[in-house]
């Protein structure tokens, strides 16, 4: 461990791996300088005369660092009174008036805390990657708080999160215990925060943070991003655009009732704390029982809205989710061909239509379990996992097989986590499921949540999972879904209630760790009635997620473009479906912006319409590699003009599709002036030819034109989007 303090020397980040001794503290002057600096950013802390840690400067990263010590003395703000106002961890009951980020009461009833700085330690993960841990204690007590600071040098991204314990006689309760608590000087602030609801995820709106505290919070205990994502933006200055601005992304990595507080406090400073919502979740401590909080995630960008999240899109494959690298499988679904009303001989049917499509796999969702009370609706059966006998009276192993002859993969849908009060399950095991025993049951969709705080349940889930393995090894991929909140939660094993909210989270994790460790490799796609459970924590066991059950393409352009702000596109499942009123060729093209899959009738299509998806098809799979690991640049923002527009470019910045849509159908509206592209070489010159084409149709873009990087950038390229062209798929391709 190093313990390294300072006086007026500065010991930048990267460089403390060259110490190798400890220095004790009362050996050197007081105060000690602790940069955390990644490619282009830094966040420097620095101890006080009385061994608090607080933050003076976070922004972008000075040439000489020895002049981060200068910066506090270039603000002539009014008076701190507490002298803790930029702690980098605040606490509650002694000198602080704002929010804290952590307060508790001691084994002695005390609730006053006090935590200055001990020790620092670094470890170098590899030659990008670095982890800080700063410790902290409260003087009068035997309790600690462990600070981690983890750095990706070249993403510009970091990790932060705590751990907490003591050793003091007696329990500890913690009331508030945030991951992160930010610090930061602006002129002002504006955040883009999202709200949504079933079939309306994703919707952006951008207000001035003002003084006081504005919260961003979810109380549904699972299924937590309904109404309120965790994940927001803070321009910094003024509000941040596509290509300029300064803006952090931030996002809590966990999968249930989180809370994010942002305060501008009477300095005009901002304090960004967040972490589990401590909201009917107070924790008791046990003596030496660490409590690690999960990881608050940020990235800082001072190039806009756009570098800030291919930044994070590439950390997120590099590092985060699960298979970021590698590929992934299209699909056929049969859930709008059929809903319930299937058999054996209407799937064999679909599996013909998937081979005959083109796809990779065919996903069997909703209705084929239960028998006591089958699965004919969402009324019944869940959770009653076995083959209705009646639909599948060869079990799923017969459709498996029936796959590998039609030369396609098979993957099926669960909701292993739920349960219909009509199911034998319920019957079996009422102690399993999350109610109130004396309340009345309330249901979200006709069903209630297991309980997963519960080890009983937590191996019936895992063993869902692996029972359908087990019988069926070749099974392909799995569609995880998860349609209700919590209601009256409670939990007939916990002897302390308000551990669930957290323990249930937890229980999760370890049902999906078990499910990783046996299949490592198998798809999962997160699904949460949409987008209701994204997250980076999630993220990490599944390979994609299912952004909104509203497929409708033109609906899904808007939420497509705020999804990819924070996700990247491989992580994106899209699907083509009757919703909506476009036609194929606009549906399809808007789901290529992902990870490509149908859930249609292929029977009912014409051959031209057929024709069209396989030739399709065939694209994508030729530019998947570049829609999937290429950088994202937005064009053309539907929010602010008729036509939207995306390009996706190589990293050798060679090839590239961009995908253009009509996103407004008044009259004569069309594509009336040139888009600006981005991203590419200004020296090289692009050949730009459109895909996709209908079957029957020209295109009126000139394919063998050629532009230099440059003309394409400042004078740009019109895509000719218009009534009759409203969607356009255009391929760059630099020529020699």
């Amino acid at each position: 461990m190093f313990k390294v303090p300072l006086n007026t020397t500065f010991i930048p980040f990267c460089l403390l791996l060259l110490f190798s001794a400890s220095i004790p503290l009362k050996s050197v002057a007081q105060s000690v300088v602790i940069p955390i600096e990644t490619q282009n950013n830094a966040l420097v802390l620095q101890t006080d005369t009385n061994k608090h840690l607080g933050t003076i400067y976070f922004g972008k990263k000075l040439t000489n660092n020895k002049e981060y010590l200068q910066v506090p003395a270039l603000y002539k703000q009014t008076s701190d009174y507490t002298g803790v106002l930029n702690s980098a961890y605040t606490s509650s009951g002694s000198r602080n008036l704002v929010e804290p980020a952590i307060s508790v009461t001691h084994a002695d009833g005390n609730n006053s805390l006090d935590l200055k700085y001990v020790s620092h330690d670094l470890k170098q993960i590899d030659n990008n990657v670095s982890l800080l841990s700063i410790v902290l204690k409260d003087p009068a007590y035997n309790f600690s708080v462990t600070l981690y600071y983890k750095t990706y040098f070249k993403e510009d991204v970091v990790e932060q999160w705590s751990s907490i314990q003591h050793q003091e006689k007696g329990e500890v309760t913690l009331h508030k215990f945030a991951s992160a608590n930010l610090y930061i000087k602006s002129a002002g602030y504006w955040l883009n925060q999202y709200h949504g609801d079933w079939a309306k995820e994703m919707q952006a709106e951008e207000s001035k943070l003002t003084h006081g505290i504005k919260t961003l919070d979810s109380k549904l205990g699972t299924r937590a991003n309904l109404f309120q994502p965790s994940v927001f933006m803070v321009s910094l200055g003024k509000p941040a655009t596509e290509d300029e601005g300064t803006v952090l992304f931030g996002s809590l990595e966990w999968s249930g009732n989180f809370r994010t507080d942002l305060e501008v406090d009477f300095q005009d400073n901002l304090r960004i704390l967040s972490g589990i919502n401590n909201y009917a979740s107070t924790y008791t401590l046990k003596p030496k029982e660490a409590f690690v909080t999960p990881v608050f995630l940020y990235t800082l960008s001072t190039g806009g809205k756009g570098l800030a999240s291919r930044n994070l899109q590439q950390w997120a494959r590099n590092y985060k989710l699960l298979d970021g690298k590698g590929t992934r499988l299209t699909l056929l679904n049969n859930w709008e061909a059929t809903y319930f009303d299937f058999n054996e001989s209407k799937l064999a049917g679909l599996l013909k239509d998937t081979r005959k499509l083109g796809v990779d796999l065919f996903l069997l969702d909703d209705g084929w379990f239960a028998n006591k009370y089958p699965r004919n609706g969402d009324v019944a059966g869940l959770g009653d996992w076995q083959e209705n006998k009646k639909k599948l009276p060869n079990g799923i192993s017969s459709l498996v097989k029936e796959a590998q002859n039609n030369e396609v993969k098979f993957g099926i849908w669960i909701e292993p986590e739920m349960v219909n009060p009509k199911s034998e399950l319920y019957e079996k095991h009422p102690d399993w499921v999350v109610k109130q025993p004396q309340r009345e049951e309330h249901y979200f969709r006709n069903q209630l949540a297991l309980d997963l705080s519960n080890p009983k349940v937590q191996d019936f889930v895992y063993g869902v999972v692996d029972g359908l393995f087990t019988k069926n090894p070749d099974l392909a991929y799995i569609k995880w879904d998860c349609n209700a909140v919590i209601y009256n939660a409670h939990s007939a094993t916990i002897k302390n209630q308000n551990h669930f909210y957290i323990e249930y989270v937890k229980g999760l994790y370890k049902v999906l760790e078990r499910i990783r460790a046996k299949y490592p490799k198998v798809p999962m796609m997160l699904c949460s009635g949409g987008g209701g459970r994204v997250d980076y924590a999630a993220l990490q066991y599944f390979t994609e997620f299912w952004p909104s059950d509203n497929t409708d393409p033109l609906e899904r352009i808007f939420m497509q473009w705020e999804y990819s702000y924070f996700y990247p596109a491989i992580a994106t499942s899209n699907h083509v479906t009757d919703w909506g009123k476009q036609p194929i060729k606009f549906r399809t093209d808007v789901a290529m912006m992902g990870k490509l899959g149908f859930d249609i009738v292929v029977s009912k299509l014409s051959s031209d319409e057929l024709k069209y998806c396989q030739d399709a098809i065939k694209n994508y799979d030729a530019l998947k590699g570049i829609i999937w690991q290429g950088n994202q640049y937005r064009l053309s923002n539907p929010t602010e003009s008729s036509v939207a527009s995306m390009l996706y470019l190589d990293e050798n910045k060679s090839s590239g599709v961009i995908f253009n849509y009509l996103v407004n159908y008044r009259y004569a509206v069309n594509s009336s002036s040139p888009i600006l592209l981005k991203g590419l070489d200004p020296a090289k010159r692009y050949k730009i030819q459109e895909i996709n084409l209908y079957p029957g149709t020209k295109s009126s873009i000139k394919g063998e034109a050629t532009y230099t990087g440059d003309f394409l950038m400042k004078a740009g390229f019109n895509p000719d989007v218009n009534s009759s062209r409203t969607s356009v798929v255009l391929k760059i391709e630099a020529v020699n």
